[in-house]
């Protein structure tokens, strides 16, 4: 089902399954789940390379001692066989105590798991997609009214925008820019929250554009866990967001800002993707996506691809071509 389905829903499973585009999401709602089913100290978590089938069998199969229920909460970034999916959710629909939650992250094709989840075995799966912008613009709206926090919808905008949409990272700032118990608007955001990890995301792309030498940033990006999948689809989108400046630029033959993204940016990080962006025929922009959506198609089809490598040298050959 999906989410909106989920969240209709009031029937109660032995096991569940969560997985789909959006990590942040995906764990929030299986989290959110196994505190329905049991308190916090009685879940038992298994993260990634922790898990064991027989470990898992083993606590699904016996009796709470300290609880009504037994929880497992399974947090994996690979898929597990159908097969051992299956013999879980059995034990859970045996032993009526037990709950097991599948927390599926990443970018692995979960959907064989996904057919192991059927209203016959008492389980079901949820599916996440990327939410549309305002619908992530109001999710992070929720996590600030939460904690108190005293920031605007254009802050809130321009957070989701530096940290290129990824939600985990925009609720982890949040919960940064909380500790500093004052009005956050989008100057207390620059001097706060670095964009994704010590390399800005703003001056690669200004980098990349602009022909300059990024072998350093696309050293430093891998080497803090950026994934070269999510880093072509960032790419995509910031060219997508220079054919829009350039469009309206012609159109109109000024920079208006919030008309083209729908909240402001500062002034400078403004100028400077409209410099870039009027430094190109539409048709070069075109051709631009064009590449860095094939590059995509390729990452994620051709499985003997050393992605890393091969990320870095298009990216390397992008840069180049531009000089």
């Amino acid at each position: 089902m999906y989410k909106k389905q989920f969240d209709n829903d009031k029937n109660r499973y032995n096991a569940y399954m969560f997985y789909g585009q959006c990590d942040y999401l995906i764990e929030q709602y299986a989290l959110k789940t196994a505190l329905k089913l049991a308190n916090k100290d009685d879940i038992q978590k298994i993260y990634f390379d922790e898990y064991k089938l027989k470990d898992c069998s083993n606590f699904l199969s016996q009796s709470s001692l300290f609880s009504d229920s037994n929880v497992l909460f399974i947090k994996t970034a690979k898929k597990i066989a159908k097969k051992e999916v299956d013999t879980l959710i059995s034990i859970c629909n045996t032993n009526p105590e037990s709950f097991i939650i599948f927390c599926c992250v990443g970018e692995t094709d979960f959907r064989t798991m996904s057919k192991s989840f059927t209203k016959k075995t008492n389980s079901c799966e949820v599916i996440f997609y990327q939410p549309y912008d305002n619908e992530a613009i109001q999710i992070l709206n929720d996590i600030a009214k939460e904690k108190n926090i005293q920031i605007d919808i254009n802050a809130l905008q321009y957070l989701y925008s530096m940290h290129q949409k990824d939600l985990s990272l925009c609720a982890n700032d949040l919960n940064k820019l909380f500790i500093l118990n004052q009005p956050i608007d989008i100057s207390t955001i620059n001097g706060q929250c670095f964009g994704m990890g010590s390399v800005d995301m703003d001056q690669f792309f200004l980098k990349l554009f602009n022909g300059t030498n990024i072998d350093n940033d696309l050293y430093m990006l891998f080497e803090e866990g950026m994934n070269e999948i999510a880093l072509v689809t960032q790419t995509s989108t910031f060219v997508q967001q220079l054919f829009n400046i350039n469009t309206y630029l012609k159109l109109y033959g000024d920079l208006n800002i919030k008309e083209i993204w729908g909240y402001n940016l500062p002034k400078q990080i403004a100028q400077n993707r409209a410099n870039i962006a009027i430094k190109y025929s539409t048709k070069e922009i075109k051709d631009m996506l064009q590449f860095f959506l094939e590059l995509e198609l390729e990452l994620k089809t051709k499985t003997t691809l050393d992605q890393n490598s091969y990320t870095q040298a298009c990216f390397r050959k992008f840069s180049a071509n531009l000089r």
